[in-house]
């Protein structure tokens, strides 16, 4: 076999220089990346994608969802796609389209429950804090049944009028930093308890800190009502309580 001269090199260099580099289809990022059923796809972030265009990449079950930029990438390479991210992104937010906006029971002229009037931080919803009326547009986790909302506490202030959403309330506080608890235990017959001091707020299902005043010392309990912790079984189904609550938001 012949061995390569300079100018077989060359012409070999100058081949492969001129040949089209093993790269993907080069795409842009949409300046406004959104989609209208919930499944985000190559072509709902990326311009040009073309036959990768319904490559499905993540799944949206709220009003948005935030992808990370490499994986974005890495998955449009393993499509056949090419996207520089030259300004270096670490985030990409996608939004829901009006299609799905439009398309979803929670836009037009729909009927949800409305805050009675304004309540303040803290404050507690009651039944008469609710009234149901028509909107144009619907937070996305607007409650279905008043009871997801009664009894809960104001996460911030609330308007008036406005529609309600699961975000905006939480587990009322039943027990704050420095209170008095009394810790209980029951279980085989036995029914043991203490007072100690609250060395932070909690909610009902909340595991916190109480202090022995005496020994200084400190146990973890279970929230269970107003000033009561519990350790041992009945802890856990408070604990499984508060979880249920939260699970409903």
């Amino acid at each position: 076999m012949r061995a390569p001269t300079l100018g077989m090199i060359l012409g070999l260099a100058l081949t492969l220089a001129a040949a089209p580099a093993l790269a993907g289809q080069s795409v842009t990022l949409r300046p406004d990346t959104t989609d209208a059923d919930g499944v985000v796809t190559l072509g709902d972030v990326f311009e040009g994608a073309g036959a990768a265009a319904n490559v499905a990449i993540a799944q949206r079950s709220g009003t948005m969802v935030v992808l990370d930029a490499n994986a974005v990438q890495a998955a449009a390479r393993r499509a056949g796609l090419d996207w520089a991210n030259a300004t270096g992104l670490r985030r990409i937010v996608v939004k829901a389209g009006e299609a799905a906006t439009a398309a979803g029971p929670a836009r037009g002229n729909v009927e949800v429950l409305t805050y009675a009037r304004s309540l303040s931080t803290g404050e507690m919803v009651q039944p008469e804090d609710l009234v149901w009326a028509k909107v144009a547009a619907a937070p996305a986790d607007a409650p279905r049944d008043a009871d997801a909302v009664i009894g809960q506490s104001a996460r911030r202030p609330l308007r008036q009028g406005a529609a309600v959403s699961l975000r905006d309330v939480a587990q009322p506080l039943v027990i704050k930093t420095g209170d008095v608890v009394t810790v209980s235990y029951e279980a085989d017959g036995i029914s043991l308890s203490i007072q100690g001091k609250a060395l932070a707020n909690g909610a009902i299902g909340d595991t916190l800190l109480v202090q022995n005043p005496t020994s200084k010392k400190t146990l973890q309990a279970v929230v269970t009502g107003p000033g009561l912790a519990s350790i041992g079984p009945a802890a856990d189904q408070a604990r499984a309580l508060g979880r249920s609550q939260i699970a409903l938001r």
